[in-house]
């Protein structure tokens, strides 16, 4: 499909981003601290792959579409992906048993929900103001851009989050 096509019918890029925070903040909401390990680390694998899927497509193409607007502004999300990137790290590296595992999935919850209150009440409505028309495009190219994702970025963590549930019926099914 070529962008033209796509700029028709892909969302307005503001809205796919939108559409991105509420996904992630509705994952957040389904985290439970007294979980199993293995749940946690499902929603935890999945949730982080959504960060960084749309933290890359937002720098790739959202952000220097933005920069002309206000450079400093688009400086301190990168900044802010960053450092939800550290936090994402400590969480793969940590095991879901260890009590510092919540602290870390809430130190995460809190810079995300910072980041998104920030996105939604500065830069995408200057988006909206300043690019118009522009943003169907861009959510084209936003679209086209997570279609071309390694299919290993997404099949994955998809695979790890079905074993971790399956382990999870197991687990209550003889409880």
């Amino acid at each position: 499909m070529t962008t033209k096509v796509l700029a028709r019918l892909a969302p307005a890029a503001t809205d796919m981003i939108r559409a991105d925070h509420a996904r992630v903040l509705a994952t957040f909401h389904r985290y439970k601290c007294d979980a199993a390990a293995a749940a946690k680390r499902s929603l935890v694998a999945n949730l982080c792959l959504a960060l960084e899927v749309h933290a890359q497509m937002e720098e790739e193409i959202f952000y220097p579409a933005m920069a002309s607007v206000d450079q400093a502004l688009i400086g301190r999300f990168i900044a802010e992906h960053d450092r939800m990137r550290s936090l994402i790290g400590e969480l793969r590296a940590a095991d879901p048993a260890e009590p510092q595992y919540d602290e870390r999935v809430m130190a995460l919850m809190r810079e995300v929900l910072h980041h998104v209150a920030d996105e939604e009440t500065v830069l995408l409505p200057q988006a909206e103001r300043v690019l118009g028309e522009r943003l169907g495009e861009l959510g084209a190219r936003l679209m086209k851009r997570r279609l071309a994702m390694p299919l290993t970025t997404l099949v994955l963590p998809a695979l790890a989050l079905v074993a971790g549930i399956a382990l999870l019926r197991h687990v209550r099914r003889y409880a």
